[in-house]
């Protein structure tokens, strides 16, 4: 079964565009012209992944954003005109995924839907236990869920997959740059930004004090890893 997308945007060239690329490369797809509708369609149909406009009418792309991701954790990929860096990270702050910028190659926006759909190629850390228990965190692969003192916490798939990868590689330390090619599965493209940002949601959602992580560390001009001691 292929795929289903929802494309958000009021630019209907673009999503005509967008629409015929997709279903060639075998999605399927919905359309929404405005914030509202798409909302909708998107709490109804309950797409595979979501491509989202920043500028819409009745309901902005940010708005959207900021109430799907009260309830959901599908991958979506921020479409913005906007060259500002505060637009791209208020996105990735809300819970975007990924962000492309206008006009963007049809090459580039594929390759980055495939990435954020394609879960087989992430170290899942076959031969683990399908949960981990590291203190007070319990992270459950197969299900996708991690809990903090025995309580749920809400992760998007990429702050879940990022997670999933540090701990199964504990102890070794990535650039950005490898995580943007093993996490995101970005060889070409992507915004290492996108890295500091998920590393800083993550660690703001399973560290007690986010400031001095417990579990995610940073080795200064290096990378990051996941580790219960200090700073190697």
């Amino acid at each position: 079964m292929s795929s289903r997308i929802l494309i958000i945007d009021d630019e209907k060239p673009i999503v005509e565009i967008l629409k015929y690329n997709l279903e060639k490369n075998g999605y399927s797809t919905i359309e929404a012209y405005d914030g509202e509708e798409g909302l909708k369609l998107a709490q109804e149909k309950n797409p595979d992944l979501i491509l989202l406009d920043v500028m819409l009418p009745k309901m902005d792309g940010f708005t959207v954003l900021r109430i799907l991701r009260q309830t959901m954790t599908t991958p979506i990929l921020m479409l913005t005109a906007k060259e500002e860096e505060v637009d791209k990270v208020l996105g990735l702050e809300l819970g975007a995924d990924d962000y492309v910028t206008k006009p963007f190659s049809m090459r580039e926006l594929i390759a980055r839907v495939k990435a954020n759909l394609r879960r087989s190629g992430i170290n899942n850390g076959e031969g683990m236990s399908n949960v981990i228990i590291v203190n007070n965190l319990s992270i459950d692969l197969s299900k996708y869920k991690v809990e903090k003192n025995g309580r749920p916490i809400e992760l998007t798939s990429r702050e879940f997959d990022l997670l999933k990868f540090l701990v199964a590689n504990r102890g070794l330390i990535f650039s950005r740059e490898m995580l943007l090619e093993k996490v995101w599965g970005y060889e070409y493209f992507g915004d290492v930004r996108t890295v500091d940002v998920t590393i800083r949601r993550l660690r703001e959602k399973i560290e007690d004090d986010p400031a001095n992580p417990r579990y995610i560390h940073t080795k200064r001009g290096v990378g990051y890893y996941f580790s219960e001691e200090s700073e190697l």
